[in-house]
């Protein structure tokens, strides 16, 4: 967290600094005591005149690496403005976040902001990179933000890596080897990759080292000269053309009192992890040793501590030894651009393209393949793909066809989303995929998606759980073609007279209608919900009595929720939240 001290220069502005001391936890200063205080705190917020901050400032700037960061406001609160530090500092961060605390207008005058590109000086901070190498970084921010020709060189993916493909400006081309690039066609080279690459004469370079590795590590009991340990440990991954890319130690629990593992725990947003013998034996390894499994009880301790560690990816650099040591380095599967593709099963939400998650939406983006549930999932949805992305809708297509096209792409290491409507674990069919994505070990990850019951709550402006009346929702089905076990019949689950919301139902309706009347009372409110947040949605209120012939007069179709419940447009409740017994969860004087 930053330490901030606040410098109010202007009595008109104590109400502005109060708020800000409280907001951001900061400390009031004397603007005299600036100088003495300078190395001592992260960012100073002046608040009154521009003139008086910057005389005040101007005798202790020294280098925008190690000078902090400068803010002014002005005394009425109306311009935040990054005077000092702006990228690496954080003054530009801080001017976004005091700006939205006071509603003020922020005022950045920083090229690479005010053009919307990529601050190269701060990328590494941004995604827990480290930069790796660079030539002087002013010229290579300079090219950048004059727009000469860049080339981007990618070897993982991550947050960072979809972020730089997402935001590419029109001067930066993606190169997929060095190959591609030489000084007649690129001024500078930004690359992210774990590796070790020459960069060609004439070329200006960037060069950011994700921390995608797993560092596993055996040890000699209590060695020599562990402090030196992990710098032989990078000299020799060096040799095998890999930077130091790893945050994430693992070895066996038998060392975690070793004063080498106490030294990589203090180690900065490191992570140390202990396996037992017993599940280090059950990773298979290319170089397992006997003797390693005669005095600890597992074959090996360092490959199988990065397989483990890295949710058994691959291992780059196999076993390695030193004095007193053995290191292996793997990278998690999900980090790896190479051969093989990836299958992104994401729930789109109810339909309304803007209730799909940030993260779905990114997918989206991303793909080389949408193919989209095209009965359920309206189009709208698609409409963000990158160019050259094949759309497909799955509704005219068998499952056959379906995963056959899926395995296509696949191999070809292409990125898939398999959109479902709502969200894809509810009724959303896709059992039968994630059993042919196992069958031929393709990886795959679920996104989840509002469901469209949460859709109904929100349209119906109604809290489905009550105190003391309503405090279970059920999500189900009607027996249709698709047999209900037993214990799960309507009239079962009606027994609680829970709110109940009734999924792919509307074509059996007087099925439904006559086992709930078994259990509900007949005045118990009932919606039936049509394309909820589409364009043409309808809702349409009543009793259950009355259910089916709602449903039956207004033509509605499988896309239609059944809600059941006393908790439709319910008002009587009152939450614990707000009750004399919970006040201890709110402020003082806020209760």
């Amino acid at each position: 967290m930053q330490k901030i001290a606040i410098i109010q220069i202007s009595e008109a502005s104590s109400e502005i600094a109060a708020t800000l001391k409280r907001e951001l936890s900061a400390d009031f200063i004397q603007r005299t005591d600036v100088g003495k205080q300078w190395k001592s705190y992260d960012a100073f917020v002046f608040i009154g005149a521009m003139g008086i901050c910057v005389r005040t400032i101007a005798p202790y700037i020294d280098d925008k690496h190690t000078d902090p960061a400068v803010v002014c406001i002005d005394s009425f609160g109306l311009n935040v403005i990054s005077v000092l530090s702006g990228h690496i500092g954080g003054a530009n961060e801080l001017t976004h976040r005091i700006a939205a605390r006071i509603g003020a207008r922020e005022v950045i005058t920083t090229q690479s902001d005010n053009a919307g590109l990529w601050a190269l000086d701060t990328l590494d901070k941004q995604f827990n990179w480290e930069m790796a190498g660079f030539d002087d970084i002013n010229e290579c921010i300079r090219a950048f933000v004059n727009r000469q020709p860049t080339a981007l060189l990618m070897d993982i993916r991550d947050e960072g890596t979809d972020f730089l493909e997402r935001t590419l400006p029109d001067h930066v081309t993606i190169v997929n080897s060095i190959e591609e690039v030489n000084a007649r066609r690129f001024s500078l080279l930004i690359m992210v990759t774990p590796y070790i690459v020459n960069t060609p004469p004439g070329v200006l370079e960037v060069c950011y080292a994700p921390k995608v590795g797993v560092l596993g590590f055996g040890l000699a009991n209590h060695p020599d000269n562990y402090e030196y340990i992990l710098d032989e440990i990078d000299t020799a991954l060096g040799e095998f053309g890999l930077m130091p890319c790893y945050k994430r130690f693992c070895t066996i629990d038998l060392k975690q009192n070793e004063e080498f593992c106490a030294e990589l725990r203090k180690e900065p947003n490191s992570e140390v992890v202990y396996y037992t013998a017993e599940e280090l034996a059950k990773i298979e390894v290319p170089n397992p040793s006997e003797t390693v499994e005669k005095h600890v009880g597992t074959p090996s301790v360092c490959e199988a501590a990065a397989i483990l560690g890295s949710n058994h990816g691959q291992l780059i650099v196999p076993k390695i030894k030193g004095k007193n040591w053995t290191a292996a380095l793997a990278i998690d599967r999900k980090y790896l651009r190479e051969q093989k593709g990836h299958i992104e099963i994401v729930g789109a939400g109810p339909g309304d393209p803007d209730l799909i998650s940030v993260r779905g939406r990114k997918m989206l983006e991303r793909a080389d393949l949408i193919l989209y549930a095209g009965s359920l999932v309206p189009k709208a949805l698609t409409e963000c793909h990158k160019p050259g992305a094949v759309v497909r809708s799955s509704a005219d297509m068998a499952l056959e066809e379906q995963c056959a096209l899926m395995k296509k792409f696949y191999d070809e290491g292409k990125f898939i989303v398999r959109l479902h409507t709502g969200d894809p674990c509810i009724f959303g069919a896709i059992q039968e995929q994630m059993a042919f994505f196992d069958a031929h070990q393709m990886e795959y990850h679920i996104t989840p998606g509002i469901s469209s019951f949460l859709a109904a709550a929100a349209e119906l402006q109604s809290q489905f759980t009550i105190p003391e009346r309503c405090q279970t929702i059920i999500l189900t089905r009607g027996e249709g073609r698709t047999p209900m076990p037993e214990k799960e019949q309507l009239h079962l689950l009606a027994k609680s007279q829970s709110t109940m919301c009734i999924f792919l139902s509307a074509s059996i309706v007087d099925d439904v209608q006559r086992e709930l009347l078994q259990e509900y009372p007949a005045d118990t409110p009932v919606a039936a919900c049509y394309h909820l947040t589409w364009p043409d949605q309808k809702i349409y209120r009543g009793k259950l009595k009355d259910l089916a012939e709602i449903v039956h007069r207004n033509n509605l179709t499988l896309t239609t929720m059944l809600v059941v419940g006393e908790a439709i447009d319910n008002r009587q409740g009152l939450s614990e939240l707000y009750s004399k017994h919970f006040t201890h969860l709110f402020r003082k004087g806020e209760a």
